[in-house]
């Protein structure tokens, strides 16, 4: 099978990264797998770096590009954009944000334009089907973690460096100051995830939460907001820890993480174990290639 990946995005986030393991996993399957991406952009550079087939995304590259591929799969909003613009046949279109589609001309357009979507939760997929697309243009993909060396759980609590205003790192800080713990804000997560107590994620809406799964795979316990699709990759008080979006709520969680380091360690083990059983990048990849396959089909 030939997949054209169009991506848009300028920084290197959960979506960027599942694009480049898609990519990576459809390749080493015996599949065609090229990355369309900005020129210069983040995920350009991981892929060239990666050995990974990638090419500069121009409007009239992906207007001729698409006729030669049997899926062309878009996977942010505005490559979902070009992609309908661009009359795409097969266009497999993935949704990770939890926020209501839109209702206006355009947005009904474009979203008739997809073949197919893949909700990176069932929290996801509902928001789709309740906007009018019919169920069976959905299917859920959880997204996939690679599997990081167990952390040591010896550092400070650690949350990513997000500027989004959705994201919620003015509660973070806040809940730390609370419970009186250190927080680091990372831009390196594999790299700090090897000695993180906790990971902190705290936002105001959630496809999944691929960072979160990110910690889970090395094995450090998560304290997540309740939202979302969150509740769905984090098993309360099992492989980590729920919260409210209220500090003392937060707080909360993260002093009962450091006050019982074995309840800590413990909720590292499941939550490595739900990764390894749920979340890995090859059922990412296998749940991608079989909507995939129907389509052409």
């Amino acid at each position: 099978m030939r997949v054209l990946h169009v991506d848009t995005g300028l920084q290197m986030r959960g979506g960027q990264w599942q694009a480049f393991y898609l990519s990576q996993a459809l390749l080493a399957a015996g599949h065609e797998s090229v990355l369309m991406t900005p020129e210069g952009s983040p995920l350009s550079t991981a892929a060239a770096k990666g050995g990974l087939p990638v090419a500069a995304l121009r409007f009239g590259d992906l207007w001729r590009a698409s006729r030669s591929f049997d899926i062309v799969h878009a996977h942010t909003a505005r490559a979902h954009t070009l992609a309908a613009l661009a009359a795409v046949r097969r266009l497999v279109v993935s949704r990770r944000v939890a926020f209501p589609v839109g209702r206006g001309f355009l947005s009904r357009w474009k979203y008739r334009r997809a073949a197919h979507f893949l909700a990176v939760s069932n929290h996801v997929r509902q928001g789709l089907t309740e906007a009018g697309i019919p169920a069976r243009r959905v299917s859920v993909v959880y997204d996939g973690a690679p599997l990081l060396e167990p952390s040591r759980l010896t550092g400070p609590a650690v949350a990513p460096a997000i500027d989004d205003p959705r994201k919620g790192s003015a509660l973070a800080r806040e809940a730390a100051l609370r419970a009186g713990i250190p927080l680091r804000f990372s831009t390196d997560l594999s790299g700090d995830l090897r000695e993180a107590g906790m990971f902190v994620y705290i936002t105001q809406q959630e496809g999944l939460g691929s960072a979160a799964l990110l910690a889970m795979s090395a094995s450090v316990p998560v304290v997540a907001s309740r939202v979302g699709g969150l509740p769905e990759a984090i098993e309360h008080e099992a492989t980590g820890l729920l919260a409210d979006n209220a500090p003392e709520a937060i707080a909360r969680c993260m002093r009962i993480l450091t006050g019982d380091r074995e309840l800590a360690a413990a909720m590292g083990r499941l939550g490595r174990a739900a990764v390894e059983q749920r979340f890995t990048v090859g059922r990412m990849a296998a749940g991608t290639l079989d909507a995939y396959q129907r389509l052409v089909s």
